[in-house]
């Protein structure tokens, strides 16, 4: 092989292993908070209703691989859309615990009503694993609702 294509086939290696790498990266803290401020901006733009569509749908600004927006009423704890477990829309799971015993629902209520936005750390079910593990969540109010998007921690 000639030198120059040796170098464009290992620059071209090279290109496709860092974006393989990027696109199979565990999301961050920020790519939470970022989703959930776009689930913000979206909502007051285009409403709850819209929001709670997008979310049910699986948009893919609303939902990539294990990091995803929930909607939960912040007054009733009832959650309004779910896009992996569809089942518990329109349940008040607030006093339902993790798998170790912690009310992580009434935490994120009562964060959610007194500071409007912040992090919760619990047990939860990885839709990509299948497997329980830990998870912090990022919940942001929005009117009378919470936004939470979540990741799981390694």
């Amino acid at each position: 092989m000639k030198p120059v294509t040796t170098r464009i086939l290992t620059g071209t290696l090279l290109c496709l292993a860092t974006a393989y790498a990027a696109a199979s990266a565990e999301p961050t803290e920020k790519d939470a908070i970022a989703m959930a401020e776009r689930g913000a901006a979206y909502m007051k733009a285009h409403g709850k209703e819209e929001m709670m569509k997008k979310i049910t749908a699986k948009d893919p600004d609303f939902v990539q691989g294990s990091l995803y927006v929930d909607m939960r009423d912040l007054q009733t704890g009832i959650v309004l859309a779910h896009p992996i477990n569809p089942s518990i829309v329109g349940k008040d799971l607030t006093d339902v615990p993790d798998a170790s015993g912690k009310k992580y629902r009434r935490e994120i209520i009562e964060l959610a009503a007194k500071k409007g936005k912040g992090w919760v750390d619990y047990m939860y079910k990885n839709p990509t694993s299948g497997k329980i593990e830990p998870k912090t969540t990022y919940i942001l109010r929005v009117g009378d609702v919470v936004l939470e998007a979540g990741i799981y921690k390694k």
